[in-house]
């Protein structure tokens, strides 16, 4: 094959393993344009985000780097903060560019972004600053700096942060397209942990420009990306499209038809909105005759939201979004981290595969670079293990271990069978969590052996101690060492104050 292939990245918000129908028997809302994307190419079953929650999780499958390597060990940035990704560390938009990609950015960035401010106002950098903002000061008429143009891609449309976070514009490069905000709208101190709240009032406290519709953002994103696919296929030069997806976080807003559609509420509306989509841009795809070599992948950043009330929802409908799971986004177990992951690329993946071999988002910079062959330093990827082999059909580990973290900043490790949560609780918001004082009564880790019990109900901690000490060591030398893969070790970004979870490893 000459030309490079091109690549479709749709990376879903909030969207659970048992949300796709080809991976939940049980499941209310039939996927099948996605289930046909897998017939077409390869499943993977044991798939996971590196982190339970979205901006950490954008963090690793932009740069393959373990998220807890950044500043941010812990929650989501607000959609008006400063960048996370460090200053010249190579993204996956701009390892793509030297190869000569063109590349683009549509939907959900939240990793941070400079808004120019009146009178150095200081904006808000974490959610407990955010949910104490009272005003914002932002000057709208200057460009954003340090957005994902100045990150690896020529071209963005999208929103700085979720659907339910400030400023509510659309961005289009460095500028907002939308008319410059005229009021502010929504909850101070909202937290979005709360079960319900996903209707299209709740979003945080805010400024939004006259002209935006919360119904209509995720279509004009789906729009924009049919529209780039339509230009790049006129060219000779290969392209990358990411699409970060406002759906299916909440507010919870399909559009008017797919509005009852699912037969089981909103939220199974906004996932056929993004099922259809997903079909249309396959077609598109075909019809234009580039289809055999794009390499299309559908995935998710994280395990369904608290505000979907999973409980409620299964025993009301008969649907479970994390399937047979334990847990939910913020959580260290499986339901927190465990995602779909699909792709298709007639050229290069055997139609009809179903893998069960562990792999992570953060391995998608490692399998791109190894498939159009660019070589990077040991100060990229660290985390990052190519899966080609796995596309290609082979069946064995590619991966010796993986690193889970949740939504408040606790750590688990997996290998082969077993999962070491070293903490006592989910990690976030599930019962028992260590926000709510939950947990005094259980062992400091869990250990569960994942082929026998995907649910992590029986806890081997206190009963294979040697299995416990080895995954901790494990854990401990990829910390200390700044990488999990060979090459030269690198520094983390870490000051222990601001580092929880690691109590264990005195640092």
């Amino acid at each position: 094959m000459n030309k490079k292939p091109n690549i479709i990245l749709y990376l879903t918000d909030d969207l659970g393993y048992g949300d796709v129908s080809c991976l939940n028997e049980g499941s209310k809302v039939n996927t099948k344009n996605i289930d046909r994307m897998a017939a077409d190419g390869i499943c993977f079953t044991d798939a996971h985000s590196s982190s339970s929650v979205c901006t950490p999780s954008r963090y690793s499958l932009m740069t393959g780097r373990y998220n807890w390597r950044s500043k941010l060990k812990s929650s989501v940035l607000p959609g008006c903060a400063p960048p996370l990704l460090e200053e010249g560390r190579m993204t996956l938009g701009s390892m793509l560019q030297s190869a000569g990609y063109r590349t683009a950015a549509v939907g959900k960035w939240h990793l941070g972004m400079n808004w120019a401010t009146e009178d150095g106002w200081k904006l808000p950098e974490t959610l407990q600053e955010l949910f104490a903002c009272d005003e914002y000061h932002i000057d709208f008429d200057k460009p954003i700096e340090n957005g994902p143009t100045t990150k690896g891609f020529d071209y963005y449309y999208g929103m700085c942060g979720s659907l339910d976070q400030p400023p509510f514009a659309i961005i289009e490069n460095d500028r907002i397209c939308t008319q410059k905000p005229d009021r502010h709208i929504g909850k101070r101190g909202f937290m979005p942990s709360k079960p319900g709240a996903c209707t299209p009032e709740d979003y945080d406290y805010g400024p939004i420009s006259p002209d935006f519709d919360f119904q209509k953002a995720v279509p004009m994103m789906h729009d924009k990306i049919l529209d780039l696919v339509d230009d790049y296929a006129k060219e000779d030069d290969p392209f990358f499209i990411y699409a970060p997806s406002l759906a299916v976080h909440g507010p919870l807003v399909p559009a008017e038809e797919f509005v009852g559609k699912s037969g089981i509420g909103p939220y199974g509306d906004f996932i056929l909105q993004v099922d259809d989509f997903m079909g249309v841009l396959n077609q598109k795809l075909e019809y234009l005759g580039i289809a055999d070599n794009t390499i299309v992948i559908f995935t998710s950043d994280n395990g369904c939201a608290p505000i979907i009330d999973i409980p409620n929802l299964a025993s009301t409908t008969g649907h479970n979004p994390s399937y047979i799971f334990r847990g939910m986004k913020f959580d260290i177990w499986e339901g927190g981290h465990r995602v779909p992951f699909i792709a298709k690329w007639p050229d290069g993946i055997a139609a009809g595969q179903r893998s069960d071999q562990l792999v992570c988002l953060t391995d998608v910079f490692a399998t791109l670079a190894d498939i159009i062959d660019v070589p990077y330093g040991d100060d990229t990827a660290e985390d990052s293990v190519s899966i080609l082999p796995l596309l290609k059909g082979d069946d064995y580990p590619v991966r010796e271990a993986l690193v889970h973290h949740s939504g408040f900043g606790m750590y688990s490790m997996r290998s082969g069978k077993w999962k070491l949560d070293l903490c006592p609780g989910s990690g976030g918001f599930s019962y028992p969590s260590e926000q709510r004082d939950e947990v005094a009564d259980l062992t400091p880790m869990q250990l569960y052996d994942i082929s026998q019990d995907p649910g992590e109900q029986n806890n081997l901690f206190e009963s294979h101690c040697d299995v416990v000490r080895t995954l901790r060591d494990r854990l401990a030398s990829y910390i200390i060492s700044g990488r999990s893969t060979p090459g030269a070790e690198q520094p983390n970004y870490h000051y222990s104050a601001a580092w929880p979870g690691l109590d264990w490893m005195n640092l």
